[in-house]
């Protein structure tokens, strides 16, 4: 087992073969892993991820709970965007790394995903066991009478109420949101609930909002029957991921991470690779290359 004084020495970052060696000979070494995904698994499906190598926003941070529930004007900018975004979550699709964590799972490797994401790609991609941390954006749930709504359903009614943005496009930002920093939004209203009239939100956890304390719980209980854990495609900014990263740590479980730039849990891995998620991934199990 790794030494948990300090972490191993990365990989090349250019070798992606050396990469995924290392981290084959890693998880032959363990018997049940814990695995928490971010952003950095799902860019190569097309969805681009918040942060750059430093840890950095790309661009302005997201929206807050409290913007969006007291803000009329946030609200209808957050849904504008969102509609122009939209489409490029809905046609994305699983790549070889979702599939070789799906693969990790058949064999009996994996204990748990938990993902930051929440594109939904784990889960298409057959993984079965998976814990959303920060909920779905193909779900949409009212505040008010607390009706789930699907995300499709509300696309069709922001198209029926506003056809004059249908042509729109923009660059994409992550979780369905686009670039749409020159536009007028005063016009757009917010979908309401088709059932009270409430307000719609996508089903997602906010910043300023708390993950449930469900979801918290059962992740937390999965990481202490495991023997390790995997962190991929993650910075773990956000505390709602790194809070396992130093639970791991304070267990005395070998910590992996693999990915591009540092994280926030740097000093507690045993093992840091510097590289691609999918093809690290896919070449650890030996996918074949799509």
């Amino acid at each position: 087992m790794p030494s948990l004084s300090a972490p191993a020495a990365p990989a090349p970052p250019s070798d992606a073969d050396a990469a995924a060696q290392v981290l084959r000979e890693w998880l032959d070494e363990h018997r049940s892993v814990f695995v928490l995904t971010g952003a950095g698994v799902s860019t190569n499906s097309g969805i681009p991820d918040y942060r750059d190598a430093d840890g950095a926003w790309k661009r302005r941070a997201p929206i807050t709970y409290q913007e969006f529930t007291r803000d009329a004007s946030m609200r209808a900018r957050y849904w504008a965007r969102s509609f122009v975004g939209w489409p490029v979550v809905a046609r994305a699709r699983p790549n070889r790394a979702h599939a070789a964590l799906a693969e990790l799972e058949t064999r009996g490797k994996v204990s748990m995903l938990v993902t930051q994401n929440v594109d939904g790609l784990h889960e298409r991609a057959g993984q079965r066991t998976v814990i959303d941390l920060h909920g779905r954006i193909d779900r949409v749930v009212c505040l008010g009478c607390g009706a789930r709504l699907a995300r499709a359903t509300v696309q069709a009614m922001l198209a029926d109420a506003h056809p004059d943005w249908a042509d729109i496009t923009a660059s994409t930002a992550p979780d369905g949101d686009a670039d749409l920093e020159s536009q007028d939004f005063n016009g757009f209203q917010p979908p309401p609930c088709p059932h009270c009239e409430g307000l719609l939100k996508p089903d997602v956890v906010f910043f300023g909002e708390n993950v449930p304390r469900t979801r918290v719980d059962a992740a937390a209980e999965a990481l202490r029957r495991s023997d390790a854990m995997l962190v991929a495609g993650s910075s773990l900014m956000v505390y709602s991921g790194f809070r396992f990263a130093r639970m791991a740590r304070e267990a005395g479980l070998p910590l992996a991470i693999l990915t591009r730039g540092v994280t926030r849990a740097d000093e507690l891995a045993t093992l840091k690779l510097h590289a691609d998620c999918e093809s690290t991934l896919s070449a650890s199990t030996d996918l074949a290359p799509a």
